[in-house]
């Protein structure tokens, strides 16, 4: 079984990449993902949310900055920044619940302000 910062890698890793597949197979099959909007359950669910940032984040001029990582045991917090075309992520965070090998919990915040 996959530790919590082995998870917490690959996920980061296939999120850069823009790797859909693997991010999501990251995911238990009851995961909850806490974003802005809503509260989607499950990996298909879960879906939508990462096409929309991931989408965003491919744009050229990207630039992304993880400015903190916490770990202890199944949790983990990250803080990070980024700039798009569009948008900058003055302040971002996820926190992480990760249980048997899965993300079991995200919770995504983010002070974004758009460009344009």
């Amino acid at each position: 079984m996959r530790s919590t910062a082995e998870v917490l890698d690959h996920h980061l890793k296939c999120f850069s990449a823009r790797d859909m597949e693997g991010v999501l197979a990251d995911y238990s099959a009851d995961a909850v993902f806490f974003g802005p909007e809503e509260a989607p359950r499950g990996p298909n669910a879960i879906k939508p949310a990462f096409e929309k940032i991931v989408a965003e984040l491919a744009k050229p001029g990207r630039c992304f900055a993880m400015k903190q990582r916490l770990m202890e045991g199944e949790y983990v917090y990250i803080v990070w920044t980024s700039e798009t075309e569009d948008n900058s992520y003055e302040l971002a965070s996820d926190t992480f619940v990760i249980q048997n090998g899965s993300v079991r919990l995200q919770a995504f915040t983010a002070k974004v302000q758009a460009k344009h």
